[in-house]
């Protein structure tokens, strides 16, 4: 299939900048929960045991919201194209982080979250999608890098207005951005390579195509397995520091919001650098075994902070933060993986499953914990969760320099 209207961009191309500036405002709006959420649920009235409760439980909405948002957006990005998600997504999610000012309850709060869960995710997939079919495919996974780089800072951003401003105001000011750049996305233009197949009779973003082809669904499933880390370290061990920090004997109060926001840096750093890495080796799959060694390091010196101090346990947060990097890596590795009917799909739901497996990682963390405790419990969530991933990556195709103009059949 050849194509004849496709555009090569360059790294700092408008399409770039604007898939980096989108992620930027996702990743603010992601991570806002994890550092306003005792702040936010205490002035709801909430004693300090049920922050913890029922925290898990807004964050697990908001996660399948993901989840769900995640097919949605995947679907339509391959149906309508990659600029419709764009747009949509991100109107979505700005009017329901402005209606998330004016919660009252736990269970308005949880469902403000769950439909800002569903704009929130089309936009990484839908960005990472039109960045690599516009980027040649030496330059591929650099460009990803930047969009990454770039749009990870948002939780940066996120700490310091939550800083200076009282919670409700964070959520406006998340709507506010996201409407802001929906004037730049004017600018946008669609892929020559999605253009190429828009009017060709083929199955366009039919999701459970990936479950009716045993290569597809082995592929689909080992890109899932490999992003678990990601939100084990930042869904159970950052997002709970100040829990964990109690139980390991920590006497100064550790401020999640503060462990979140250095994990972040550092993971920006993380995702900028694994590109270029991993177009220097010439190959995805060594890239995310040095990351992954770099993450179970992190994790190892987590659990071995006994009587420890803040400090410590926000260098440590920023340690496993670069270790889990590779974001940008996995999503970019699952678009690649699929043809042109079903990238936007596939690269769309693959980080959104991986999003949405926090619920599952918390349930299996919570039923460990009456039995080996809170501590352990973590820890033997970790080895489950590096162990499944680093399975898949082994079982997973090297797709570093492949060409992206094919369809699924």
């Amino acid at each position: 299939m050849k194509d004849t209207n496709s555009k090569v961009i360059g790294l700092l191309s408008i399409p770039v900048i604007v898939a980096a500036l989108g992620y930027f405002v996702d990743i603010y709006d992601l991570l806002l929960f994890s550092i306003i959420r005792i702040k936010s649920l205490k002035s709801l009235g909430l004693t300090p045991e049920l922050c913890d409760s029922e925290g898990k439980f807004i964050i697990s909405i908001q996660m399948i919201g993901l989840l769900l948002g995640g097919i949605l957006w995947g679907v339509i990005g391959d149906k309508k194209g990659r600029l419709s998600v764009l747009f949509g997504s991100i109107v979505l999610y700005s009017l329901a982080n402005i209606a998330n000012g004016f919660v009252q309850t736990v269970n308005q709060y949880a469902l403000a979250r769950f439909i800002a869960g569903i704009g929130l995710a089309g936009e990484l997939g839908a960005g990472i999608t039109l960045v690599s079919e516009l980027v040649s495919k030496e330059n591929r996974g650099k460009a990803t890098s930047v969009v990454a780089g770039i749009g990870l800072t948002g939780a940066v951003f996120a700490y310091f207005v939550a800083r200076s401003f009282d919670w409700r105001i964070c959520y406006y000011v998340g709507g506010a951005l996201g409407l802001c750049l929906l004037f730049l996305r004017i600018h946008v233009f669609e892929s020559g390579m999605y253009k190429t197949i828009q009017n060709v009779k083929v199955r366009k973003g039919n999701f459970f195509m990936f479950f009716t082809n045993r290569k597809r669904f082995k592929k689909y499933m080992l890109a899932i397995f490999i992003g678990l880390p990601t939100w084990y370290v930042i869904g159970v061990l950052i997002t709970f520091s100040t829990e964990f920090g109690k139980q390991f004997g920590i006497k100064e109060p550790v401020d999640a919001g503060m462990a979140v926001m250095l994990a972040y840096v550092a993971i920006s750093i993380g995702d900028l650098l694994i590109g270029f890495i991993s177009n220097w080796l010439r190959s995805r799959k060594k890239a995310l075994f040095i990351f992954y060694a770099l993450t179970v390091f992190g994790i190892v010196l987590y659990f071995y902070q006994q009587d420890g101090s803040a400090t410590g346990m926000y260098a440590i947060c920023m340690i496993m933060g670069f270790g889990t990097g590779f974001w940008a890596l996995f999503v970019t590795m699952a678009a690649e993986h699929f043809g042109t009917n079903m990238r936007a799909t596939a690269a769309t739901t693959v980080p959104n499953m991986v999003r949405g497996s926090l619920p599952l990682i918390l349930l299996l963390f919570n039923s460990l914990k009456p039995g080996f405790g809170y501590i352990h419990a973590g820890a033997i969530t970790g080895a489950v969760v590096m162990a499944i991933s680093t399975a898949a990556v082994f079982m997973t195709e090297e797709t570093f320099g492949k060409d992206l103009n094919f369809i699924e059949e």
